[in-house]
């Protein structure tokens, strides 16, 4: 018994027959134990379902088993906070399910004002958005959050395009996804924003402030200072910032760099890691003597002047 997704439709295919994503939820429902709002006893039996996502297929072996899941995570106050904003409704139930079974606690809005005022409420660990919404348009979100706060943001669109992604940068998104996509990819992007901002353990994390030149990094306030004066940077790069100032005068690859400080492999066309780069040197503004302050070494990667 499965049902499954193709990539850039909205309908599926249940059971051999195309059936609309209302009616695959009803069938998940009636597999599951549930039937006319009342639950039959559990363990009756195991239920075998899969989705695709974005031509990637995720299997539960339990559908009841998920469930419990979705509502522990959505209990529990250790969970990571994560907020979809996201007009595809669909899109959103069926995300919720998979990251709340990954042990996220997740919100949805489905327009561009509500999501801003719903960061403004705080409480957030990670927002996820997309750029075309009603009401106010994913861009415009991002900027005015960046405004105030450096909640971490992953971008989830259907727009692509190089322009999209490097604007997308530009303005401070920590990350890029396109869609279709895997949500495993996507639960793997939130959980290493996550732990640039939150290491697992807090207490091994490196503590001592770095000087290298006019500026001054401390990781345990997440702190950067150029000349004495508090420059502010996303969540992203400070950890690209970090790892350039401890390798200050040596040239870091830009495999490295993005490992290191995006917590993923660089592949191909990926010029993520060149956008943080070229936002930190805006901001940083020029070394003293208003010297190149990160020179790049073209094919291989970066490095920071001493």
């Amino acid at each position: 018994e499965s049902c499954f997704v193709c990539p850039g439709l909205t309908a599926l295919i249940l059971f051999g027959r195309a059936a609309t994503l209302e009616a695959v939820s009803v069938q998940i429902r009636k597999m599951s134990g549930e039937r006319d709002g009342a639950r039959t006893r559990p363990g009756n039996e195991k239920v075998r379902k899969a989705f695709v996502l974005g031509g990637q297929v995720s299997r539960v072996e339990d559908a009841g088993q998920l469930r419990s899941m979705a509502s522990w995570s959505k209990t529990s106050s250790l969970m990571p906070k994560v907020l979809l904003a996201d007009d595809d409704i669909e899109l959103c139930a069926l995300l919720t399910d998979y990251l709340c079974g990954e042990g996220f606690d997740v919100d949805a809005v489905h327009d561009g004002a509500r999501a801003s005022e719903r960061v403004a409420e705080g409480g957030l660990d990670v927002l996820v958005l997309d750029v075309m919404m009603p009401e106010k348009n994913g861009f415009d979100v991002l900027r005015s959050v960046r405004l105030g706060s450096e909640l971490p943001i992953i971008m989830l669109t259907a727009r692509g395009g190089d322009i999209d992604r490097i604007v997308g940068l530009e303005i401070g998104a920590d990350d890029y996804l396109v869609k279709p996509c895997n949500p495993r990819e996507l639960a793997a992007r939130i959980r290493a924003v996550l732990r640039r901002v939150k290491p697992l353990n807090p207490a091994a994390a490196p503590s001592e402030p770095l000087y290298v030149a006019d500026l001054e990094l401390t990781p345990s306030q997440r702190t950067v200072a150029v000349d004495g004066r508090p420059c502010e940077l996303t969540s992203t790069e400070f950890s690209v910032l970090e790892v350039l100032m401890r390798e200050a005068g040596q040239v870091v690859t830009k495999e490295s760099l993005t490992e290191q400080a995006l917590g993923r492999k660089l592949t191909l066309y990926d010029r993520s890691i060149d956008m943080h780069v070229s936002n930190l040197r805006r901001k940083l503004g020029p070394g003293p003597e208003r010297s190149p302050r990160i020179k790049t070494v073209r094919s291989v990667g970066y490095l920071l002047v001493r």
